[in-house]
């Protein structure tokens, strides 16, 4: 989540790259088997590993059907042993370029580790821009009922009512089976061992505005955010709406902490994630990629919620925060030791997995295990609609408005 201002500033389309891949990919014979591929979302995010000393990661450009007509290449390293996509920004994008990437006849990512490293907003209450923050659960926070907050009743702490619940703070009774992915938690500490090897950007803009979080040492509770950026393990929210201020912010953290059983950390706010984890589960249910193979980081750009005395609006709209420059800086900056690091370790540890120790997956239990959030794969799979009957139509009809 970023000021408006930067939004537009990042809105510029990248240079069209002509590609003409032969009938396979890599020009011998055999599909391109990534060990990383980098999923960035929009164009600054994506130049932020080109011209790096490391590796060339435009020393081909494969044209891939389906992906955005604004980003369609495929880019990756001579050796094609890293590669990286840009799905454009919101959920709708990213589901379908991710999509159209692991169904691919190109490339064969059974073994690839998808490295997903963007910008996003964070709480102030976990941390401060420019820290690189690493997910262990990626949460849908919009899919919920939405009423004006002018129009609640007075026993209503927000608007936002999970679907299928009567109130907020109720667990939803309708699942559309989005809500929540878990990763893998050992994959993320191998990630973070890794990314605390950097020397983070930092900026004068960015402390100053920080300083105002804990002003005469008054507002105890954004200490973390007058600090300088780090690295965090803490989880990330998806909406396509970008949202400012305490009461919005607060909600969604309670929905994250709804949604996963209260093992969720509500920590930065992004729009794609769930989106590309979706599109990879269902590839891992067929087999094309290894779900237990997959990494978020969101550096933070700005805060979800202004520093007392400041308005939501001015801080959304006007604010200049410095948070985006050293964001986008530090997506590299902490972001290459983790690819790297899965190269230099990919004999001793990486061609072969980590295998979590962790439940991984979705809500329904889809690639087997038992979520530890959730009702349960039955009561899931029954208030989701896949299980109907008589019964569960009447009771559904009951829970949900009707849609003409």
């Amino acid at each position: 989540m970023v000021s408006l201002k930067r939004v537009l500033a990042g809105l510029t389309v990248l240079p069209t790259v002509l590609a003409h891949p032969p009938p396979f990919a890599d020009g011998r014979g055999h599909k391109i088997a990534p060990k990383v591929f980098i999923i960035s979302m929009f164009a600054p995010e994506g130049e932020a590993w080109w011209g790096i000393p490391e590796f060339d990661i435009l020393a081909h450009n494969i044209t891939v059907p389906g992906l955005s007509p604004l980003f369609p290449h495929v880019h990756c390293t001579a050796d094609h042993a890293v590669c990286q996509l840009i799905t454009g920004e919101s959920e709708i994008n990213a589901a379908v370029t991710m999509t159209s990437l692991v169904f691919s006849d190109l490339f064969d990512l059974r073994s690839t580790y998808f490295f997903a490293a963007g910008i996003a907003g964070i709480s102030p209450l976990q941390g401060t821009t420019g820290s690189a923050a690493f997910a262990r659960y990626a949460i849908q926070v919009a899919l919920q009922y939405e009423f004006d907050a002018r129009e609640i009743p007075q026993n209503f702490s927000t608007g936002y009512v999970l679907q299928g619940a009567l109130a907020p703070g109720q667990y939803p009774l309708s699942i559309y089976g989005t809500e929540v992915f878990e990763l893998n938690q050992d994959l993320r500490s191998h990630a973070v061992a890794f990314a605390k090897k950097a020397k983070l950007a930092d900026s004068t803009t960015a402390q100053e505005y920080r300083a105002h979080y804990k002003q005469n040492g008054t507002h105890e509770q954004y200490k973390i955010a007058a600090l300088p950026p780090s690295i965090l393990e803490c989880d990330v929210a998806t909406s396509d709406v970008y949202y400012s201020g305490n009461l919005l912010s607060q909600a969604f953290d309670n929905t994250t902490r709804i949604l996963t059983n209260g093992t969720g950390t509500y920590c930065t706010t992004a729009q794609e994630d769930n989106a590309s984890l979706e599109a990879l589960l269902r590839a891992a249910l067929h087999g094309r990629v290894d779900f237990a193979r997959i990494v978020i980081m969101r550096t933070a750009s700005d805060f979800d919620r202004p520093y007392p005395g400041e308005s939501p609006t001015y801080h959304l709209l006007q604010a200049e925060q410095g948070g985006f420059e050293i964001a986008v800086e530090n997506i590299y900056r902490a972001g290459i030791h983790v690819v790297q690091g899965i190269l230099d370790g990919w004999k001793e540890t990486f061609d072969h997995g980590v295998k979590p120790s962790n439940y991984i997956g979705d809500i329904f239990g889809t690639l087997n295990g038992k979520p530890n959030f959730g009702p349960g794969r039955a009561q899931s799979l029954e208030e989701s609609g896949a299980l109907l009957t008589k019964r569960s139509r009447a009771e559904l009809s009951k829970r949900r408005p009707l849609r003409l």
